[in-house]
């Protein structure tokens, strides 16, 4: 067999929002505690504290995401990572059925209308972002990675003119 397999990992930036949904749940919390304990007593505070364990387990572990590709061949598989311990599969693309291949922001897409958007990038405005033009259940979709060198050389075998690096 001659498969040839890529794999990259990539951190998500930390959203503005991200610090707002902490603070949001804590402040929540901490309000169920101290204004339930004249009305519920003790009950309040187990409240509080279920909620606690429940956000910690639930809730924050969402805002730690790592993307993960996997290339081999021409099957790209991306995968999210919460908190470095639970993986999620979010999307499998044989990355032949895509119409374009290019850099995020290239004039080459502007033909392109796609229905949805797939961010699966690290959010870093100085990262070299592609965008895969493809149809997925009959709607265009822009699915955005972020590749390294290798993935890129890779690509380019199975792409030949539908990829471009600009």
């Amino acid at each position: 067999m001659n498969d040839a397999l890529c794999e990259h990992i990539v951190a998500r930036k930390s959203k503005p929002m991200d610090f707002v949904i902490r603070v949001l749940i804590i402040v929540v919390i901490v309000a169920i505690a101290i204004g339930g304990m004249p009305f519920l007593g003790f009950f309040a505070f187990a409240l509080a504290a279920t909620l606690a364990l429940l956000a910690y387990y639930f809730a924050f572990p969402l805002l730690n995401v790592e993307y993960e590709y996997s290339l081999l061949n021409h099957d790209l598989e991306i995968d999210a990572i919460y908190s470095k311990e639970k993986r999620k599969s979010k999307i499998n693309l044989d990355i032949q059925n895509a119409e374009i291949i290019a850099p995020k922001g290239s004039h080459r897409l502007d033909s392109y209308h796609p229905e949805t958007t797939c961010d699966f990038s690290s959010g870093n405005a100085n990262a070299k972002i592609f965008a895969i033009m493809i149809p997925i259940n009959q709607k265009m979709t822009c699915v955005y990675i972020e590749p390294d060198e290798k993935m890129i050389e890779h690509m380019k075998q199975w792409m030949g003119m539908k990829m471009f690096v600009d």
